[in-house]
């Protein structure tokens, strides 16, 4: 080639088409949002995982003893030095006089009018103490009553029928009485009531609920309650107890911590039937009283002085400061006493109020019931102290009482 040719150009022509050049792939934005939380998803689970490994792990490491495999290994017992003194008293107090306490099922008869026969069904359970050798055994009223047959059963398990000797509906008291009482088997021991005083340590056992045996410990709550009873007169002195009485406990002991019996449990306060924490039992001196008589004569045997009282709404109308006396029984202390009944005069038609009593032995009384509960502190021949007012004098006089069974 000639120096004087001009030197040919590497860059193609102008007319010559341009080369083709590959363009970079660009993401759209939603592309790049999609794989943003793709990672952000990805890494929260190596977190999640991480952390619920070191949790099993920490778990593990509470679970199980150190160093060594997770398998199910006895655990050591622990060993106790004894039971506590109040522990020993009780479970001592509990096997002195479990064994003087019965359970009752009070049995009633019904036909069946399809098959024609007799079916014994159970009325109601009970609770009972042995009262004496001769296989007495006492026990709420409520717990026998309508019973066309008893069934008495005793620590040894072993049952027998039982005879219904006497009741008291108004002290809710009854006494009946088993042939054969077994050998191992002795009464309860008799405390009394009028010394109690609140705070005192109490046990209630009985059979609540159909189970066998059961302790249940408290303290004296409440003493001189009126339990209610029958013909509008309640059971005075009641003593007040938060040892848990269930049903089944009615006509067991409330037993103090020398192990005597202070008293018969017959009652709760409870809207829902079972304990609430407040029960009431008939106290020791009362059933002292009541069930001798009971087996005597079959009933209570209560002192009297022979006079009818008039309702305590003529009283009050009247503005008596006591009872009026309607009437006076022939022959009765009250009789022999002098005290004088409400009369009409013949010719006149006027009457003339009777003797007021208004005090027994200096206590004060404010009601027919007020009298009747102060005369039953006492029996039949004890002399009292009656005061009366008769026509705007007070007199006082003494009145031998009498006998009233029934």
């Amino acid at each position: 080639m000639s120096a004087f040719e001009p030197e040919t150009e590497s860059r193609p022509r102008r007319d010559a088409p341009a080369p083709v050049r590959p363009t970079p792939a660009r993401s759209t934005p939603g592309a790049r949002l999609w794989m943003r939380l793709s990672a952000l998803l990805l890494a929260a689970m190596l977190v999640a995982l991480i952390a619920l490994s070191y949790r099993v792990y920490r778990l593990e490491e509470y679970l199980l003893p150190r160093n060594q495999p997770s398998l199910g290994v006895p655990r050591e017992v622990t060993p106790r030095e004894g039971l506590s003194n109040g522990e020993q008293a009780r479970i001592a107090l509990f096997r002195k006089t479990w064994q003087s306490i019965v359970h009752i099922t009070n049995i009633s008869l019904r036909s069946d009018p399809f098959r024609m026969n007799v079916l014994e069904v159970p009325q109601g359970t009970g609770s009972g103490v042995v009262w004496d050798v001769h296989g007495h055994i006492v026990t709420n009223f409520h717990v026998v009553r309508g019973s066309n047959e008893l069934r008495v059963t005793f620590a040894d398990h072993s049952t027998f029928p039982a005879r219904l000797v006497g009741t008291s509906e108004r002290n809710d008291l009854a006494v009946v009485r088993v042939s054969g009482l077994p050998k191992s088997i002795t009464p309860l021991p008799l405390g009394t009531s009028h010394d109690l005083v609140v705070g005192q340590d109490v046990i209630a056992i009985g059979s609540p609920f159909g189970l066998d045996y059961t302790l249940s410990t408290g303290v004296i709550s409440g003493l001189g309650r009126e339990i209610p009873g029958q013909g509008n007169l309640p059971i005075e002195e009641g003593i007040q107890t938060d040892a848990a009485i269930n049903p089944g406990n009615s006509g067991g002991p409330l037993i103090d911590s020398a192990g005597r019996l202070i008293g018969i449990n017959t009652a709760i306060l409870s809207p829902s039937g079972a304990s609430a924490g407040i029960g009431f039992a008939i106290p020791a001196d009362t059933v002292a009283r009541v069930v001798p008589d009971l087996i005597a004569y079959g009933k209570e045997v209560r002192p009297v002085i022979g006079v009818e009282l008039a309702n305590d709404s003529v009283s009050a109308r009247l503005g008596l400061p006591g009872v009026l006396v309607l009437r006076v029984v022939e022959n009765s202390p009250a009789a022999q006493a002098g005290i004088v009944p409400t009369q009409r005069q013949a010719l006149s038609g006027e009457i003339l109020l009777g003797d007021v009593i208004t005090h027994i032995d200096a206590e004060e009384l404010h009601s027919a019931s007020d009298l009747y509960l102060k005369l039953e502190k006492h029996r039949p021949g004890d002399t009292v102290k009656v005061t009366v007012l008769r026509q705007g004098v007070s007199h006082t006089l003494s009145v031998v009482l009498g006998k009233n069974v029934g």
